[in-house]
């Protein structure tokens, strides 16, 4: 179910909104988180009809900073865990992809659990190459990892989430890389699964392409202690040829509250994923389950821990802090077809393979102060933050002959190209503050200074010109208006900047007479700028009746000295080098709305985004049919980037057939995209069409703690694809064998997944 931001209800407690136990009214605290799910921009859902209407959002990384969402500049989007489970998404990109306003995903690595995610036409990637565009956190720790500032989505269980909530916009309090919006997830703890009585689940699963999985979660919670742990083992052979995945993730919490208003906990976090992809594909090939080349496998690990927070100094101010240690390690086996390949007898092909290991830690502070100054009520937030982060990078490259089925075969030893270190520091001072300068308006302020400290060190002894220390630095500020004409009605308008320095890869990959193969080269190039955003946001957001809610925004966000990756061969379309290309704009509409009438929710949401360059360049994209001899482009002013819809649709129905029993629906809608390579829109084939995917969910509590579910992707089996990239098919000789003597010029496709069925059956144990 969906409400607006003018219903009255009671606050939410303070900790509970950022995935920490209350200190006392537990199961109150609980049903206010899963009404998160109902704020506007969140989807209906039946089952959370009788939660309190409770809208409150963080404007910061930590516990204390949470606004009336009514007196946010924003069109923020909220989700609650509870909304998440129930719809039986496979992880959280998908459920985000079926559920949030201007968010679309891209199939760049043909996995599932490795998808780019957009929103507002910027992205968090877990591909080395992409430039980032939004801050990803975990009860306030930055998930971005520090090498690239990758997202690894794969890390985290459903079960162990709480709530999600996206803030769009470039918010200076949530720090680097925030230059379109922040993802913040918050996890379960045990008095907000469990409440006063200690409890457990267990579920077994299974379902198309050889899929099974085995979940469980536990936790209690007494005045004083709680507790809660949940962790899943999932696996599948892939829906496409050689792109199986293997899931085992593991997550728990402890917290203690006093008496004083004062509570600690503890997250711990483990990881261990096997993942291998298809890549994209050229549209000659008659079947889209093939792969390109294989292998092409990524092992994640992850071990992490959180401490954190928060005590009561006063009845107005409140202090509350993080401090985290993740240690991460990504092992990537590549196969790719030799750029400079030209005649037979060459090399045919590489296998690259490359290991990141990442160390990283950080403490934030937090001080907050609710209360009156000067007649006026302010919410004042002051904080600092340090993020430290260590990378070792290697890689080696094997020299290969592709098979019939374009398995490449390694014919020697691994030669080791690259031996790197990297060393990040972002520190970061920030404050905020909401002042109310009567019960109609709300001014809002924030200002944040940053500073990124980047050091390359080459430890091959090969390239000391690697050897470089980078700084950026900037104060970042932030100003909105809300006014509350109604307790039904809340237009605001806002002006916000943010920040992204290049990382350690963009550093080390920045010549175009040296271009890299990602994610396996790395070498001295020239300096980067740092990336600048400004964003505008306009709205208003109302309701009617009881449940009845709609939402209207219009957003532009320049970016200045924006980065690209820029392709650099024609047959190898992960080589290239990164640019600054000057100004960028993503500019659009988002309209909403929702209702329950009885036992059926209701809510749709429209996207249009025009992502577009402002200031020409030349790119090199030699698989482009209007390139010149030279392979060059022309990218002019306007040109509309790759990757993003121009327009996109939500649709989520659901029905309360029963008390027990739910059924829910999900339309996701896009239109065209071009593909990487066309950034001056100008080839024909360079574009990859619009889709319509309907989605199925139901789930059956039955007696005895005995419950039943399903869900059923793309229930039409659509063929899709909402990714594609211009370059050479080398694939050309008789049933797609090498031939890379004639190679031709395609546009490749990443596609969805195809229709797939999952059940399951959940025990509830007292």
């Amino acid at each position: 179910m969906t409400r607006g931001a003018g219903n009255a209800g009671p606050r939410l407690p303070r900790d509970a909104a950022c995935g920490q136990s209350p200190p006392s009214g537990r199961r109150r605290g609980v049903a206010a988180l899963l009404a998160l799910a109902a704020a506007p921009g969140a989807f209906a859902d039946g089952s959370d009809a009788a939660a309190p209407r409770v809208q409150v959002i963080g404007t910061t990384l930590l516990p204390g900073s949470e606004i009336d969402l009514r007196k946010l500049p924003a069109n923020a989007q909220v989700f609650g865990g509870g909304m998440l489970r129930r719809q039986g998404a496979a992880n959280i990109t998908d459920f985000l992809e079926h559920n949030a306003n201007s968010l679309n995903l891209n199939a760049v690595q043909g996995n599932p659990y490795q998808p780019d995610l957009n929103l507002r036409g910027f992205t968090a990637s877990p591909l080395l190459g992409t430039p980032q565009g939004l801050s990803v956190f975990v009860d306030g720790v930055r998930v971005n990892e520090p090498f690239g500032d990758t997202v690894n989505w794969d890390l985290l269980p459903a079960s162990a989430i709480d709530s999600i909530q996206l803030v769009p916009g470039s918010n200076p309090s949530f720090g680097l890389n925030t230059l379109g919006g922040a993802v913040a997830v918050y996890t379960r703890s045990g008095a907000s699964a469990f409440g006063q009585h200690p409890g457990a689940t267990l579920s077994v699963s299974g379902g198309s392409f050889g899929g099974r999985a085995i979940a469980f979660e536990a936790g209690g919670a007494t005045p004083i202690w709680d507790w809660f742990i949940t962790g899943n083992d999932s696996q599948d052979n892939g829906w496409a040829e050689h792109n199986p995945s293997h899931v085992r993730q593991l997550f728990g919490k402890f917290g203690w509250q006093g008496a004083d208003d004062s509570s600690l906990s503890l997250a711990l976090q483990y990881a261990n994923n096997t993942l291998q992809g298809t890549q994209t594909l050229p549209v000659s090939f008659p079947d889209f389950r093939e792969a390109y080349t294989w292998p092409d496998t990524n092992g994640n690990r992850l071990g992490a821990a959180v401490l954190g927070g928060r005590t009561a100094l006063s009845p107005a101010w409140a202090l509350s802090g993080t401090a985290y240690y993740r240690s991460f390690r990504n092992n990537n086996v590549s196969s790719n077809v030799n750029p400079d390949y030209a005649e037979p007898g060459e090399t045919e092909a590489t296998n690259d393979a490359s290991t990141i290991e990442q160390n990283g830690w950080g403490i934030a502070a937090q001080l907050t102060h609710s209360g009156s100054y000067d007649g006026l009520a302010h919410h004042l937030a002051l904080g600092a933050s340090i993020d430290v982060g260590r990378a070792r990078y290697t890689q080696s490259v094997q020299d290969a002959v592709f098979t019939a089925t374009r398995a490449a075969l390694g014919i020697g030893d691994f030669e080791q190209e690259t031996d790197a270190r990297s060393t990040t520091r972002y520190d970061g001072v920030f404050v905020s503050d909401s002042i109310d300068l009567d019960p109609r308006w709300t001014l809002s302020l924030a200002a944040r200074w940053n500073h990124a400290h980047i050091t390359i060190s080459d430890l091959s002894g090969n390239d000391p010109a690697l050897n470089g220390t980078h700084d950026f630095q900037r104060l970042n500020p932030a100003i909105g208006l809300n006014f509350n004409p109604s307790r039904s009605l809340t237009t605001y308008a806002a002006y916000n900047e943010g920040m992204r320095a290049p990382t350690a890869i963009e550093l080390g990959c920045a010549d175009p007479e040296a271009p890299c193969k990602l994610p396996n080269s790395f070498v001295s190039d020239p300096p980067l700028q740092m990336v600048v955003s400004q964003t505008f946001e306009i709205g208003s957001r109302g309701t009617w009746g009881r449940d009845g809610n709609w939402s209207v925004a219009a957003f532009r966000t320049d970016l200045h000295d924006d980065l690209q990756f820029v392709s650099g061969n024609a047959l190898a379309s992960n080589t290239g080098y990164f640019q600054n290309v000057g100004t960028t704009r993503r500019q659009g509409i988002e309209l909403g709305a929702g209702d329950r009438a009885g036992r059926l929710g209701w809510a749709i949401r429209y996207s249009g985004i025009a992502a577009t360059y402002r200031t020409g360049f030349v790119e090199n994209s030699p698989s482009n049919s209007t390139a010149d001899e030279n392979g060059s482009i022309v990218v002019t002013p306007g040109d509309r980037m790759p990757g993003i819809p121009l327009q996109g649709l939500k649709l989520r129905l659901d029905l309360q057939a029963q008390p027990q029993w739910n059924l829910g629906m999900n339309l996701v809608a896009a239109s065209s995209v071009y593909a990487r390579g066309n950034e001056n829109n100008l080839d024909p084939a360079g574009r990859v069409g619009g889709f319509a995917v309907v989605n199925l969910d139901t789930r059956y509590d039955g007696s005895h703690g005995i419950s039943l579910f399903g869900r059923v992707g793309n229930l039409f089996n659509r063929t899709y694809a909402n990714f594609g990239v211009l370059g050479d098919n080398v694939f050309t000789g008789p049933g797609q064998t090498f031939d890379g003597a004639n190679a031709r010029a395609e546009l490749f496709r990443g596609y969805g997944v195809p229709r797939s069925i999952w059940v399951g059956m959940q025990v509830a144990l007292d």
